[in-house]
């Protein structure tokens, strides 16, 4: 007989949970990549919608000059100028900023909400028909393209209602997570699930890019459908928690289906399985029937008399269930210790984060003279570090204990390398590509950590006495407060840009010292305790 292959070895090396804790880990972890490819496309398209249009003006030039009898290509779409209307006047920054803002003040604002109402619907459901409705309005921005649209109203409105359905995938994805993984290693595996953020942003660029000077709409367009499909997806396949595939398979444990035992000898020349009731006590007599065919189907309950009466057995499956936690208030899930700090921490983190998911592609096309494709590629190197930061970021928190002092060390060291980056981003390619990978591993590393390791850690918190319901109003909190600073950050950036790019960055780096202020008292009580927890830095006792 030949040996069993190595590969199918440790397959069936796996039991059933592993399968499902697999499972749920991989479909968690590409719906929301899907999140964050639909969202990446407007930073990509920005240097579309307002062209450097005296490269253009240069081109026209040199053609008519040369006597060229082909005019320079232009787009059906422009009339006048390079731009698209209403982008194309002088406050375009502006114009540009307050769309950034609409869609992120909208998913601050539904992010409160979403995680209230979150715990009170299926997250399958709740999940399902968020990502069909980003879906949706994701294509809509795209068909403004198609059908010639040009008003500002028109594109606010779409990124509002998206920011809000959006809202949606956050809370629902990190409770779904946490359920099936403990605390042990959180850090790690929160980790490498976070990363979906950055490969969504790097695919989202990738997309985004190999349309955008050809036809932009489709830069909008083609995310929208793959979120819509992994609506689907999730639709089928999410497990929401591992107690409901308990409920399945008692569900789908059938009565007539005979479970192999030891025989027993008949009573009194009975082949069935009897139950005996008299005097309100039961007496079992079991028997072990070897033919099939003589068993007889009992669908009748009947309601038993005082006098003794047999009655045929049936195989009947208990499966405890606990009585239904509460949900947790708003003001209940704010006074677990730690989550006003991290929430306030994580809105000058976001700050930061989100500036350069919306602006960088803009920043690299005028400061490096690229055009819209090449800059979206070299922005992806951004996330290519965020995705290292966020794993060593979870890696050094489980070893240490100190989720507040891991995040505190990253902060401190991501302003100077900020400054750094303003100064080297104009000196070529080389220093660019180093400066991006380690501003992006030093930025995202405390944002990946707050959002994912630190938000599942206190909403698991002691004080809870295990009420996992509140897990989903502790994320929403901390991420919610944190999307005010990534609406405030778009928005600033187009504001200062207009005087200089060195203004965007003194306002990054004076975000980044502000998010280490706000954890200095957790990081002093770490510091200071006699001895750190080993998993959880963040099971603080009140002060």
């Amino acid at each position: 007989m030949a040996a069993v292959p190595p590969g199918i070895r440790m397959l069936v090396s796996f039991d059933r949970d592993q399968w499902y804790r697999a499972l749920t880990f991989i479909l968690t972890f590409l719906l929301y990549t899907s999140f964050h490819l639909s969202r990446k496309p407007i930073s990509i398209v920005k240097s579309e919608l307002h062209k450097n249009c005296s490269s253009v003006s240069e081109i026209a030039t040199l053609a008519s000059s040369s006597g060229s009898p082909q005019p320079p290509p232009q787009s059906h779409h422009t009339d006048m100028d390079c731009s698209w209307k209403p982008f194309d006047k002088k406050n375009y920054r502006q114009l540009l900023g307050a769309m950034d803002y609409s869609f992120l003040c909208a998913y601050a604002v539904g992010m409160y909400l979403s995680g209230i109402i979150g715990e009170r619907l299926p997250i399958r459901l709740y999940l399902t028909v968020g990502m069909l409705s980003s879906g949706l309005f994701t294509c809509l921005f795209g068909l403004g393209y198609v059908y010639n649209i040009h008003s500002m109203g028109f594109y606010v409105c779409v990124q509002v209602a998206n920011g809000l359905v959006q809202t949606t995938g956050w809370p629902s994805v990190v409770t779904c997570i946490s359920n099936w993984f403990g605390k042990g290693r959180r850090g790690l595996v929160m980790g490498l699930w976070n990363s979906h953020t950055s490969v969504g942003n790097i695919l989202g660029s990738l997309i985004a890019g190999y349309w955008v000077s050809s036809n932009w709409g489709m830069s909008f367009i083609v995310p929208g459908i793959i979120i819509a499909v992994m609506g689907v997806v999730c639709f089928f396949f999410l497990i929401e928690h591992p107690n409901d595939l308990k409920s399945m398979y008692a569900q789908n444990t059938s009565p007539g289906k005979r479970v192999p035992t030891k025989s027993w000898n008949g009573v009194n020349g009975h082949t069935e399985v009897y139950h005996q009731y008299k005097d309100n006590q039961t007496q079992a007599y079991c028997y072990y029937e070897d033919s099939v065919q003589n068993r007889k189907s009992y669908d009748t309950e009947l309601l038993l008399p005082s006098d003794s009466v047999c009655v045929p057995a049936q195989t009947v499956v208990v499966v405890k269930r606990e009585s239904e936690p509460s949900a947790i208030s708003f003001m209940g899930a704010l006074r677990i210790p730690g989550v006003i700090e991290f929430s306030l921490c994580l809105l000058f983190a976001k700050l930061v984060s989100y500036t350069f998911l919306f602006w960088l592609p803009l920043y690299i096309t005028k400061t490096a003279h690229l055009d819209a494709k090449k800059a979206g590629d070299l922005s992806t190197l951004f996330d290519v570090g965020g995705i290292v930061g966020g794993i060593l970021a979870g890696v050094i928190s489980d070893k240490l204990g100190k989720r507040a002092t891991t995040c505190a060390v990253m902060l401190l060291l991501a302003a100077p390398t900020l400054y750094g980056f303003s100064m080297i981003s104009e000196f070529g390619f080389g220093p660019t590509i180093g400066m991006l990978l380690v501003c992006g591993g030093l930025v995202n590393g405390p944002y990946s950590l707050i959002t994912t390791a630190v938000s599942a850690d206190l909403g698991t918190h002691k004080s809870l006495k295990g009420n996992a319901r509140a897990l989903s109003t502790v994320t929403a909190i901390i991420d919610g407060t944190g999307s005010i600073g990534a609406a405030l950050g778009p928005l600033l950036a187009g504001l200062l840009s207009a005087g200089g790019w060195d203004r965007v960055f003194y306002m990054l780096m004076t975000a980044d010292f502000l998010a280490l202020l706000c954890l200095l008292r957790l990081v002093t009580k770490e510091l200071t305790s006699s001895k750190s927890p080993p998993i959880s830095a963040v099971e603080l006792k009140e002060l």
